[in-house]
């Protein structure tokens, strides 16, 4: 059964930085690509990042890039979303999903 775990999420000032995990089970993490995707209030979800399976290759939507980075770990079946440069824009829910599988998520606030 796969399982998708996030964490890291909470609250942050604008500027400041915040690592979310998402730690998978059930499936053969390396072998596999990830995806973070996040859902503001009364939005629909969007896609933020995704990795390839070897971790070589990623994407970033265009409203993250250069302040976002997305990793995995494979010893650790842990997909990182590493967010810097944080705006009050970014506030969401961020899910972390492979396939048709999506986390519960992990809340992000970025107030002052």
């Amino acid at each position: 059964q796969v399982q998708l775990v996030e964490s890291g999420g909470g609250l942050v000032e604008p500027g400041g930085s915040l690592r979310l995990s998402c730690l998978a089970s059930g499936f053969d993490f390396s072998s596999n690509g990830l995806r973070w995707w996040r859902q503001a209030p009364g939005k629909e979800r969007r896609l933020v990042a995704t990795i390839s399976g070897g971790g070589r290759t990623t994407t970033y939507a265009d409203s993250v890039k250069g302040r976002f980075t997305i990793s995995k770990d494979n010893a650790k079946n842990t997909v990182y979303l590493q967010m810097n440069r944080v705006k009050p824009e970014d506030t969401a829910v961020y899910f972390c999903n492979r396939l048709d599988v999506f986390g519960k998520g992990t809340v992000v606030t970025v107030s002052s």
